[in-house]
C-alpha cells in the first residue's frame, strides 16, 4: 500500500512498517565525520513568516543527525532574500546545544527571492568561518524553489567547486528548480522538509555513501519509488457566453460567444526516488511469545505486550513446565467474602495455569475442591486423563457463598483429599502431594492447628492471596516462601511463574545441592543501619546459611560485619557443619559507627577468598552485600577487582539509595536487588539464594582468583593449573626455598584434593 509522509506534496510507495523502520532510524542517525555544514535558509515573502518557523524548527532537527563538535561537523547559516544575510559563521557555535539555541533566534527578514545572489555569495567569499576546503563542505538549501533571479549557472559553479548541495523543499515547493540547485544524483540530494525524521534520515543515507561514517550494524540504505507534486495555478477554459461586441459601423452591435477562462490549482507530479536508511527491527525475531505484542523502543531494544498470566517474563513468560511429578489440588475459597467476582478471577487464574504449564500429553495429577462452611471436591486428583475433560469440568464449578472456614477446609482436605487409589494395588504411590490455597477472605476460624497437622501428614501447603493477607497465609504455610502474595487482579496472573517454582520445589532439595560454592556475606553493622536493623540482617544471614550444605566439599561461608572498619567473624575455612555457622552468626556483634562497605570488600578480596583462609580453586565464589545503601560510594573499584578475580558480587540494598552508585558496585542490574523495607527481606530470600545458586553453576577459571600465594603465577593446563615460584616451594608457592634448594612447582590435576 501507498503511504503519504505528507499529504499531497510528496509521498513514499512502502508499506506502513516499512514507514516506522524510516522514521525510528531518522530519529537516531548521527554522521560523525569532519565536515562543514553551511544552511542557506529562505527568508522571503513567498516564504512567509509560518513557513519561515518551520524551516528553523526543521534545521534544528537535521542538527540532530548530525554529530556537532569543534573536530567533526561545524555548522553555519545564511538567511537569502533580496540578499544574503550571515546569522553566524561556523566557527562560532561548535555544540549541538549551541547551534539550535542560535537557530531558534532568527528573526524572519523578508524580502524578494534571490537564491542566485545568495550563491553568487558563497562563491565570492567561501564558508564564513569554514576551514577552507581541508574538510568536505555541504551546502543544504531550505527553499519553496521560487527564485526571482536565474541560479542554472551559479548553483553549476557551486557544484563545480565540489561542495554537495542539498535542496530541502518547504510549503509547495517547485521541484524543478531545487532539482537543478541540487548535487547528482538529484533522487539523493532533494528531500522534503514537511516530515523532518524521512528528510534526517535522507540526508544521513545520501552522506553515508561520502563522507559518513559507515552504518550501524544491521542497518542499509534501500531505495523506494516515491513522488513528488508541485502546486500550480493554471488557466482554464470554463465555457463560452453570450457576449455583445461592436462593429466599425456606427451604432452596430452584434451578440457574439465569447471564451471564459478562470484560475486553477494543480498538483504537479514528479515521479523519482527515495533512498532512506533501514535498520534490523528488533521485534524482527518475534521475541514476544504466547501471544504477546513486541513493540520497538528504538533500533535495539522493545518491551512486550503481554496477555493475562504471562507478565512475570520479559518474552511473556515462555510456555511453562512443572517439570516435576506431583498430585496437585488446588483448594478455592468460595465463600460470600471472596465475592462471585473473585471466585470467577480464580478460576480464570486455575484455567490459565493449567495452560501454561501442562501439555496436552502430559499426566493430569490435578484435583480441585470448593470451600465456605464445609469442602466439596468436585474434581478428584488425578480424575481426568486429558486437559480438556479436566478445563470443561472447571468451567462447570459454580460459586457457593456463604462463610470462611478455612481451618476446617485444610483438616478436610488433609484427611479426604488424596484418595485415588494407585495404578497397582500392591505398590505404593510415593508422589509428593501439593495443596495450592487460593483465598482473598480471613478466615473466621483458625488455621494454624488445622495448617500444621496437614503439614504432619506430609502436605506440601502453598498460599495464594492479596497482600493484606499476607500473614494469615504465611500462618497456613508455615514458611514466607511459600506464600503468594499479589497486589491487584493483573498480577495475581503474572504469579503463574513463580507457582510453578514454589510447587517444584517441594521435588528438590533447596540450597545449591551439591554444587561447590564459596560464599562471603559483607553487612552493614554501621548506625545508619541501627541496632534493631542490624539483628534482621544477621537473622536474615542465619536463616540463609541454613538452606545450604556447609561443609568442605559442598558450600563454605565466610561472615565480614563493617562499620567505619571490616572484621571478620568467621572465615570460609573456620567452620564446616550448619550448626556451627548458625552459632557463629549468632555472635556478630553490632558496631555502630560510619559505614565503609569498600573496606569490606577489600577485606574479602585480601583476607577471605584467599587460599590461606579456604577458599578453593576451581570453585565459584559469590559475595553478598547486605546494606541501607549509605556510603557505598568507596565500594564501586574493589567491587570491579573481585569480579575481575573471577568473584561475583551481588548488592542487596534496603530502603532508599542512589542507584547510579549501587549499580556501579554490582556491575549490572542482575545483581542488584532493591528491597522497600527490613520487614519485606525475607520475602526475597527464596529469589537470593535461586540467584546464588544459578551463578553457581556457571564455568570457572581455574587461576581466578589467582590460588597462588608470595607472588606465584598461575598457569592454566588442560583441566588443571600450576603455581609457578619465585623464591617458594609447594603446590601454591607457600613454603620458602631454603638455601641450595630449587623451586618446583607440582601440576595440579582438576580433581586434586586442592579443588575437591
Amino acid at each position: 500500500p501507498t503511504v503519504l509522509l505528507v499529504l499531497g506534496i510528496q509521498e513514499i510507495h512502502t508499506d506502513q512498517e516499512m514507514i516506522r523502520k524510516i522514521s525510528a532510524a531518522g530519529q537516531l542517525m548521527q554522521c560523525s565525520a569532519s565536515l562543514d555544514v553551511l544552511f542557506l535558509l529562505d527568508g522571503s515573502y513567498s516564504i512567509g513568516k509560518g513557513s519561515f518557523e518551520r524551516s528553523k524548527h526543521f534545521a534544528g532537527k537535521l542538527c540532530d543527525a548530525l554529530d556537532i563538535h569543534p573536530d567533526r561537523v561545524r555548522v553555519g547559516m545564511i538567511q537569502f532574500s533580496s540578499t544574503p544575510h550571515l546569522e553566524f559563521p561556523l566557527d562560532l557555535y561548535l555544540t549541538k546545544q549551541e547551534v539550535k539555541e542560535r537557530i531558534k533566534r532568527i528573526v524572519f527578514r523578508g524580502g524578494s527571492t534571490e537564491t542566485g545572489r545568495a550563491l553568487k555569495y558563497i562563491l565570492r567569499k567561501g564558508f564564513p568561518g569554514g576551514r577552507n576546503s581541508s574538510v568536505p563542505e555541504v551546502m543544504i538549501i531550505i527553499s519553496d524553489g521560487k527564485s526571482q533571479d536565474s541560479t542554472a549557472m551559479p548553483a553549476m559553479q557551486v557544484k563545480e567547486r565540489h561542495i554537495v548541495v542539498f535542496a530541502v523543499g518547504i510549503k509547495f515547493p517547485r521541484w524543478e528548480e531545487l532539482h537543478t540547485l541540487a548535487s547528482e544524483p538529484t533522487e539523493q540530494h532533494v528531500l522534503f522538509a514537511g516530515d523532518a525524521n524521512d528528510a534526517a534520515n535522507g540526508l544521513y543515507s545520501t552522506l553515508t555513501g561520502s563522507v559518513c561514517s559507515t552504518n550501524a550494524p544491521g542497518c542499509k540504505v534501500e531505495s523506494h519509488p516515491c513522488e513528488r507534486r508541485t502546486l500550480e495555478t493554471v488557466k482554464e477554459l470554463a465555457g463560452n457566453y453570450v457576449c455583445w461586441k461592436g462593429s466599425k459601423q456606427p451604432n452596430a452591435v452584434r451578440a457574439s460567444l465569447c471564451p471564459f477562462y478562470r484560475w486553477k490549482r494543480v498538483l504537479i507530479k514528479h515521479p523519482s526516488r527515495c533512498f532512506r536508511t533501514v535498520c534490523s527491527d528488533p521485534c524482527d525475531s518475534q521475541p514476544c511469545q504466547n501471544g504477546g505484542t513486541c513493540v520497538p523502543d528504538g533500533l535495539h531494544k522493545y518491551h512486550c505486550l503481554c496477555p493475562l498470566g504471562y507478565g512475570g517474563d520479559i518474552h511473556c513468560a515462555p510456555k511453562l513446565s512443572l517439570e516435576c511429578s506431583v498430585d496437585l489440588l488446588f483448594l478455592m475459597d468460595s465463600s460470600a467474602e471472596v465475592t462471585l467476582e473473585g471466585f470467577l478471577r480464580y478460576k480464570a487464574f486455575l484455567k490459565r495455569f493449567l495452560q501454561a504449564v501442562m501439555g496436552q500429553d502430559a499426566p493430569m495429577n490435578v484435583g480441585v475442591a470448593q470451600y465456605n462452611n464445609t469442602v466439596v471436591i468436585p474434581i478428584e486428583v488425578r480424575q481426568y486423563k486429558d486437559a480438556f475433560s479436566l478445563m470443561k469440568s472447571i468451567d462447570a464449578l459454580n460459586f457457593s457463598g456463604g462463610g470462611t472456614l478455612t481451618g476446617r477446609a485444610l483438616q478436610y482436605i488433609a484427611q479426604h483429599g488424596f484418595r485415588s487409589a494407585p495404578v497397582f494395588a500392591d505398590v505404593r504411590d510415593e508422589l509428593p502431594r501439593v495443596v495450592v490455597l487460593l483465598t482473598d477472605s480471613k478466615s473466621q476460624d483458625p488455621v494454624a492447628e488445622a495448617a500444621k497437622y496437614a503439614r504432619d501428614q506430609d502436605l506440601f501447603l502453598i498460599a495464594v492471596g492479596s497482600s493484606f493477607m499476607r500473614a494469615e497465609l504465611t500462618e497456613v504455610t508455615g514458611n514466607p516462601k511459600h506464600t503468594i502474595a499479589y497486589l491487584d487482579p493483573q498480577d495475581l496472573f503474572n504469579r503463574i511463574p513463580e507457582l510453578q517454582r514454589r510447587i517444584c520445589s517441594v521435588d528438590n532439595p533447596e540450597g545449591c545441592q551439591a554444587q561447590s560454592l564459596d560464599l562471603a556475606f559483607a553487612v552493614d553493622a554501621s548506625a545508619g543501619v541501627g541496632l534493631e536493623n542490624f539483628l534482621r540482617l544477621r537473622g536474615f544471614v542465619r536463616s540463609s546459611c541454613s538452606h545450604f550444605s556447609i561443609n568442605r566439599d559442598v558450600t563454605q561461608i565466610a561472615l565480614v560485619i563493617y562499620g567505619s572498619k571490616a572484621h571478620t567473624v568467621f572465615a570460609l575455612d573456620t567452620h564446616t557443619s550448619n550448626s556451627a555457622v548458625l552459632q557463629a552468626v549468632d555472635q556478630a556483634p553490632f558496631l555502630g559507627d560510619s559505614a565503609s562497605a569498600g573496606r569490606a570488600l577489600l577485606r574479602i578480596y585480601g583476607d577471605v577468598m584467599t587460599v590461606q583462609k579456604g577458599a578453593r580453586p576451581g570453585v565459584n565464589k559469590v559475595v553478598v552485600v547486605l546494606t541501607n545503601g549509605g556510603s557505598m560510594e568507596d565500594a564501586a573499584a574493589p567491587a570491579q577487582q573481585l569480579r575481575d578475580n573471577g568473584i561475583l558480587v551481588f548488592v542487596v540494598v534496603i530502603g532508599d539509595a542512589q542507584r547510579d552508585t549501587l549499580l556501579r558496585v554490582a556491575g549490572s542490574p542482575n545483581y542488584l536487588i532493591h528491597i522497600s523495607s527490613y520487614e519485606d527481606l525475607q520475602y526475597y530470600q527464596d529469589l537470593i539464594i535461586e540467584r546464588i545458586c544459578e551463578e553457581a553453576k556457571s564455568p570457572v577459571n581455574l587461576c581466578k582468583p589467582n590460588p597462588c600465594m608470595n607472588q606465584g603465577t598461575c598457569i592454566l593446563g588442560s583441566g588443571s593449573y600450576r603455581c609457578e615460584c619465585h623464591g617458594w616451594e609447594g603446590p601454591h608457592c607457600e613454603s620458602r626455598v631454603l638455601r641450595g634448594d630449587s623451586p618446583r612447582s607440582p601440576v595440579l590435576p582438576l580433581h586434586s584434593h586442592v579443588q575437591r
